[in-house]
């Protein structure tokens, strides 16, 4: 007879346990191992990304500090990463803002940046974004590991000017509200059913960076991809508020120095999406540009709609975010 899976609950629990004791710095080495969840799979763009820091990171950090990755949503389910981070289940994880709304609204406006984060470091960004983190969900913000990436419409009817009227959109909460302000017919379904939307009509597009739709295949089912871009693709690092203060200054400095090196990496998605583009136009996916004044409105529209989702969800501190956030 096989043993019976445990159930969730049961399975998280577990998982803190352990947290709790692989976090335990061992008294003759001193060493602590963290452990990292992503909140995307395994073989896609952003954990084949990282891997390598890991890799360093541990080489670097023996004797003092460790990444143990745990896995992607099979070990955690996506929308669960944020609450696994603030109650320790997991100590660092690889998610996006957009994921974790619901522990912190405010998350939403980490795709409305518009200066890098390298900028963002220095002009106080990461304070503030720290000090709600910190308040909401008992997490440290440490750095974003992607940067560069706008998102794109992706549709199979060609238009002329930025208007879906009668068009079927499949969306994700990142840009519900723009496409619907475009007049889209909205539709949400998970990203393993795309393909087969596309297949049969039930949608005639949808929103995704310039990377990524190779991994899913849906270049196969996709005819023009719209120009400009817009927001930024934002995936991050995070980590649990209570396991960050648990570090000694060593190893807070070696997580710091380290965090940095990764952040600097950035650069890298530039040439990344350029060669993405590239290959869409190879597989047959053709561009449909907006120029001048019509591109210029479709990209404020864009901002518009976001910021005043941010705000309204936030009063408090959706000003300040955009202050801080915009060019």
């Amino acid at each position: 007879m096989k043993p019976s899976k445990p159930s969730r609950p049961i399975a998280l629990a577990a998982l803190a346990t352990a947290a709790a004791l692989a976090f335990a710095p061992s008294v003759q080495a001193q060493e602590t191992t963290l452990r990292l969840v992503s909140a995307f799979p395994e073989n896609g763009n952003y954990v084949q990304h990282i891997t390598p820091w890991m890799q360093k990171f541990n080489a670097e950090g023996k004797g003092l500090l460790q990444i143990n990755f745990i896995g992607g949503p099979k070990a955690i389910p996506t929308f669960e990463v944020g609450n696994a981070v603030k109650t320790g289940v997991v100590d660092m994880a690889l998610s996006a803002g957009a994921f974790y709304t619901s522990l912190i609204p405010e998350a939403d406006a980490l795709k409305l940046a518009q200066i890098s984060a390298v900028e963002q470091r220095k002009n106080g960004a990461y304070e503030l974004i720290n000090e709600i983190w910190n308040k909401k969900a008992n997490m440290q913000y440490l750095t974003r590991v992607t940067d560069y990436t706008p998102f794109h419409l992706y549709i199979n009817k060609k238009i002329d000017k930025p208007d879906l009227t009668g068009i079927k959109i499949r969306v994700t909460p990142i840009y519900r509200d723009f496409f619907q302000a475009l007049n889209a017919n909205v539709v949400t379904t998970a990203p393993g059913e795309v393909y087969t939307a596309l297949e049969r009509g039930v949608v005639d597009g949808y929103g995704w960076p310039i990377h990524g739709i190779f991994d899913l295949n849906w270049q196969e089912k996709t005819k023009y991809r719209v120009d400009p871009g817009f927001y930024n693709a934002e995936v991050t690092l995070v980590m649990n508020l209570d396991a960050y203060k648990k570090l000694s200054d060593k190893q807070r400095e070696f997580l710091q120095r380290q965090v940095l090196a990764l952040e600097a990496r950035n650069e890298e998605w530039k040439k990344i999406n350029e060669a993405e583009a590239k290959r869409q136009a190879a597989a047959g996916i053709q561009t449909i540009e907006f120029t001048g004044d019509v591109a210029k409105q479709y990209v404020d529209k864009a901002y518009e709609v976001g910021w005043a989702a941010v705000i309204k969800a936030s009063p408090e501190y959706g000003p300040k975010l955009k202050q801080v956030l915009s060019r």
